[in-house]
């Protein structure tokens, strides 16, 4: 097993207008305070900007600039670029948006931040639908979960973000969950301390959203991994695949049963999703080998 050395600065603050027990607030504890006191974030409309707050009574304690929903790449590159020609090398500029603002309305500017291999960290904290403005579905909800939009599951599968953008060949794409948290500060460090644009996306269970209990966002989030629903894995410059965690045998009913979106399913729609789960481990783990990377899976 691989461990590491969690290193947490005081940047994010308690007291902050999140869900009690939200995973969203769980992680970015953990992405702000690896990333550490000399950044400036870039949070566009979503659960993070509420979580945020306004200043000067912000949870965060670095400069954060709220841009528009559709612009959180576009306003983290200028940040960045402007930094660069004040000669501030040394300043992080991380931009943490949700699914809505990433997989879909923001992607036109995420992926030309990524074609010309902007100089940031872009973390997208995804609970897997637009969970600030009901609950309605994303391209980033599952396959036949319910949501305020898709009151009978949703039809079509989730887009996989990951290898899109590891198909942009930029420095880093990672995936990572609050389930592993050591798993995820690594990342997070490790995007922190290369160049170019680095791109994590982080599951983060919606306890109202996806219907799980208070205290269940940490273990909905492990099962997502040890189910093989989540892999976490990592691509550098869009070919070097490293797998860190995956599916230990459980099935994916157990992770599903955990949640109020998937009640409706009957044992054939549950051997379905099993199925499109198993194809895409053995997709990936096809991926890993052809690149000559071991898979490392604990």
């Amino acid at each position: 097993m691989h461990t590491y050395e969690l290193d947490e600065q005081t940047v994010f603050n308690s007291g902050h207008n999140a869900c009690p027990g939200c995973g969203e607030a769980l992680a970015v504890r953990y992405v702000l305070n690896t990333m550490g006191p000399n950044t400036i974030g870039v949070v566009p409309p979503s659960c993070i900007a509420i979580i945020c707050g306004p200043q000067p009574y912000s949870s965060m304690r670095i400069p954060v600039y709220q841009t528009t929903l559709e612009a959180s790449a576009a306003s983290a590159a200028g940040i960045s670029r402007a930094l660069k020609r004040q000669g501030k090398h040394d300043v992080n500029v991380l931009a943490m948006a949700g699914d809505g603002g990433t997989y879909d309305i923001g992607f036109q500017a995420l992926s030309g931040a990524a074609e010309r291999n902007e100089d940031m960290v872009y973390v997208c904290l995804d609970n897997e639908g637009y969970m600030n403005t009901g609950a309605q579905k994303s391209s980033s909800t599952p396959y036949l979960a319910v949501t305020s939009s898709t009151p009978g599951g949703k039809p079509s599968d989730k887009k996989d973000i990951t290898e899109i953008m590891a198909a942009h060949r930029i420095p880093y794409v990672a995936t990572a969950t609050v389930g592993y948290p050591d798993d995820l500060a690594r990342k997070v460090a490790k995007a922190r301390d290369m160049e170019g644009m680095r791109f994590i996306v982080v599951l983060t269970p919606c306890l109202d959203g996806w219907g799980v209990a208070d205290d269940g966002a940490v273990r909905v989030s492990r099962l997502a991994v040890d189910t093989g629903f989540f892999p976490l894995y990592e691509v550098e410059d869009g070919e070097r695949y490293t797998i860190n965690h995956g599916p230990k045998g459980i099935p994916v009913e157990r992770y599903l049963e955990q949640q109020k979106r998937y009640r409706h399913l009957d044992a054939d729609q549950i051997k379905e999703i099993q199925t499109g789960v198993d194809h895409r481990w053995s997709l990936l783990q096809a991926r890993a080998e052809s690149m000559a990377r071991p898979v490392v899976c604990d």
